[in-house]
């Protein structure tokens, strides 16, 4: 069974997953074979994933079956498991507390090569609408205090499968990570009386050095302290601090900046792996007024090496507002031969 651990330093929590339990033989570094052979997630193999939790599909057509056009499931390999109950314990001076939550996947399409970057507007709707769905349901578990929605593109940024899909883990705690972002907008909050998240839109509209793109609710900023090259934040206009608050016309107005997004990236980076994640506040909490919901989307262009490990601190090669302005122009020859090209920035060692 898996479990959390904490780590008594600095109090952050790891998931030790037993059942993925690896012999030293499994990490030895070999080129990645080329993936063939059935996929579990294309239509007609419903049967090799576990039953579907949610489907939109046909209409009249049975549970786990063809005629989808997006299936949620439960990980067949979770890195928590919803059947366990909560228990905590301790090992002398260690806590540890059974791996209880939820891991599900959600089949974007039933399309094997397709990409958030191709999709049309009501597929990226309709997987949006499936994001808000299952935390929607999963909140009704007083059991779970956090639910974290993510996509990996691409071997590198940690997809297993090739067959698109997001995947949402429910767990009982509220990672480290977002308890200090929550906390550092509640500090923020509490000496200027304004949320850190409406201000930092504020702000850059204002300058638009690094905005990328823009509508109605939504605008994508490359963040002034970018960590990685092209880092990009979608955050919507309009303060609210649950993501599975998101209204109708929200949805619609998400897709196309996804769609717009993710399609420049692929377009001026040439499809590069990628990790999104949707930060929101934690489901036991009500209405917050220091903290406002946001997505983060993070290319894997650089190695995170000994510096990045050993401070926490994070090298950037590529300033956020080159960044924007590559991804809001689309080109890279306009700015010159004074600006750095992406070719020639993706890696970095330190």
């Amino acid at each position: 069974m898996p479990e959390f651990r904490k780590d008594p330093v600095i109090g952050r929590w790891v998931i030790i997953a037993k059942e993925r339990a690896k012999r030293p033989t499994d990490f030895v570094r070999q080129p990645a074979p080329e993936r063939t052979g059935m996929c579990p997630f294309c239509p007609g193999n419903e049967d090799k994933t576990p039953k579907e939790v949610l489907a939109y599909r046909e209409s009249g057509k049975p549970p786990n079956s063809k005629g989808w056009w997006l299936r949620v499931v439960p990980n067949k390999y979770p890195a928590l498991r919803v059947e366990d109950d909560l228990h905590r314990s301790g090992d002398g001076m260690y806590d540890i507390m059974q791996g209880t939550g939820a891991h599900e996947v959600i089949i974007e399409s039933p399309e094997h090569g397709a990409s958030f970057a191709m999709y049309d507007q009501r597929q990226t709707e309709e997987i949006l609408w499936a994001y808000r769905d299952r935390a929607v349901e999963l909140k009704k578990d007083a059991r779970f205090r956090y639910m974290l929605l993510f996509k990996n593109h691409g071997p590198q940024a940690g997809a297993s499968l090739d067959h698109p899909h997001s995947q949402l883990i429910a767990m009982p705690i509220v990672p480290k990570r977002v308890k200090e972002e929550l906390d550092g907008a509640e500090r923020y909050f509490r000496f200027k009386e304004r949320c850190v998240f409406c201000d930092i839109l504020r702000q850059d509209l204002l300058s638009m050095d690094r905005v990328i793109d823009e509508n109605e609710e939504f605008i994508a900023i490359a963040p002034f302290a970018s960590r990685f090259p092209f880092e990009t934040w979608v955050l919507p206009k309009k303060h609210e601090a649950h993501f599975d608050k998101i209204e109708k016309h929200q949805i619609v107005l998400l897709a196309q900046m996804m769609r717009t997004i993710l399609g420049k990236m692929h377009r001026v980076l040439d499809d590069p792996p990628y990790n999104f994640m949707i930060h929101t506040a934690p489901t036991t909490e009500g209405p917050l007024v220091h903290y406002h919901w946001h997505i983060e989307i993070i290319p894997k262009l650089t190695h995170t090496a000994g510096f990045e490990w050993g401070t926490g601190f994070y090298v950037n090669p590529t300033p956020p507002e080159q960044a924007a302005y590559y991804l809001r122009e689309e080109t890279t020859e306009a700015a010159g031969t004074e600006e750095p090209s992406p070719s020639n920035i993706v890696t970095l060692t330190a």
